[in-house]
């Protein structure tokens, strides 16, 4: 190998240097002197060799200098190792400006961010949905720069489970946003802006199809239901099975176009109305009738601490509550039980019901407050259900800032649970 013969040969220039020292020294009488005279010149070439390695590795310069001996394949090892970085260092670069050439032309807007939320770097598309200035916005707080309430209170959470949808844009308020905040590197998180007007506008559209079409639809239904209701199905005869069924049919119809016009109010109103609810003579209300709608076949029990009320829209708490009582009594068997909680949960309060029904598979539970969605679809026209009843749920509770928890065991039964947080809570009148 190449090493070990440079090696070699520096051995025996060492040798030989300190051989012709000792010969010379040999002639004065002092071969001793001579060979460390020897010894000490062959030190010399190779601090020499340093001082040249030391000037090469603080240079810019690809190429090595000359060595002998043993320093040549270093020099040579060394030089391949710097051309080897230098090409991995261009690849890195070339890679890397990619990557920002992606990021500019992203149609999102990108902005990185601390944990202070101090920028560190923002796209093209930043600049132009948040009015950002490059480099005059850099190293600058977010939340200075962005001051609509609702986007500082998200950011200052700290909770980002969920994004901030539907915020007006700082430099038009036309463009609707959509923040969305992912933490990337420890410290580091990057904050991804939307552009989400067309898709509010086509949402908008839908809700005002709806509402149209269901308004539309409940007064030829009611006249239709009003004429059926009108006819008894003995003068039928033989037709009087076919009459009964467009009569349900009827009715039927008639409740899925009250359901999708009540969605249609919850979609609409910005908040709900800020008013102490006195929750359990409202639960009162609702186990009498879903007791007459069991008509004796389930036992139903009510546990209510009277101690705290909500703040709330009366009329949609009570639109959700009984939904889920009544979808309790329509999917437990005879002979079932249906419980109703109200209590503290943890920093705030929570309704339950908790009945002994079927049962639903774990694969449906994350779905079930979706429009029409049903588990089993005869199941769901056999009691008469619109599948809107638990959608109405979901944006009463959301409009409250509440949330629903589904736990469901097969065979045993299931609980539904909405989960109220403190600022919610009022101190309730005495039972």
């Amino acid at each position: 190998m190449k090493t070990p013969r440079a090696t070699e040969r520096s051995l025996v220039a060492m040798v030989a240097l300190a051989g012709t020292g000792a010969g010379l020294g040999l002639l004065v009488g002092q071969p001793g002197w001579g060979a460390a005279a020897g010894l000490l010149l062959f030190a010399l070439l190779q601090l020499r060799q340093l001082l040249r390695l030391q000037r090469w590795l603080g240079s810019r310069d690809l190429h090595a200098p000359e060595g002998f001996g043993a320093w040549q394949p270093v020099f040579d090892a060394l030089e391949r190792r710097r051309k080897m970085d230098r090409q991995r260092r261009k690849r890195l670069l070339v890679a890397l400006e990619s990557f920002r050439d992606a990021a500019r032309a992203l149609p999102d807007g990108l902005i990185a961010i601390d944990e202070g939320n101090e920028i560190h770097w923002f796209n093209k598309s930043a600049k132009r949905l948040l009015g950002l200035r490059y480099p005059a916005d850099v190293g600058q707080r977010l939340d200075h720069l962005v001051r609509a309430p609702a986007f500082v209170r998200w950011i200052a959470s700290g909770t980002f489970d969920e994004p901030l949808i539907d915020q007006p844009a700082p430099e038009d308020e036309r463009v609707r946003l959509l923040y969305r905040l992912i933490a990337y590197r420890p410290g580091l998180r990057m904050l991804i802006v939307r552009d989400v007007s067309n898709l509010m506008r086509l949402e908008q559209v839908r809700r005002d199809f709806v509402a149209n079409v269901s308004h539309e639809l409940r007064t030829p239904l009611t006249v239709i239901a009003g004429y059926l209701e009108a006819i008894e199905p003995e003068e039928l005869h033989d037709f009087a099975p076919l009459f009964v069924e467009m009569r349900e049919q009827s009715r039927r119809m008639s409740h899925i176009v009250e359901d999708l016009l009540t969605l249609s109010r919850l979609e609409a109103q910005s908040a709900p109305r800020d008013e102490p609810v006195a929750i359990c003579p409202m639960l009162d209300r609702i186990q009498r009738d879903a007791d007459a709608l069991s008509q004796g076949q389930h036992t139903i029990e009510l546990c209510c601490d009277a101690s705290f009320d909500i703040v709330g829209s009366g009329k949609d708490l009570h639109s959700a509550f009984s939904n889920l009582v009544i979808n309790a009594v329509r999917y437990t068997p005879a002979g079932g039980r249906i419980r109703l909680h109200y209590e503290p949960h943890g920093e705030g309060a929570a309704f339950s019901v908790i009945d002994t029904g079927q049962g639903i598979p774990a694969q449906h539970l994350p779905r079930l407050t979706e429009r029409f969605y049903r588990v089993s679809n005869s199941r769901s026209r056999d009691s008469g259900g619109t599948g809107l009843g638990l959608a109405i749920v979901k944006h009463v509770l959301n409009a409250h800032g509440a949330r629903l928890e589904i736990e469901s065991t097969i065979g045993k039964g299931s609980t539904f649970r909405c989960v109220f947080p403190t600022s919610r809570l009022a101190p309730g009148a005495a039972p």
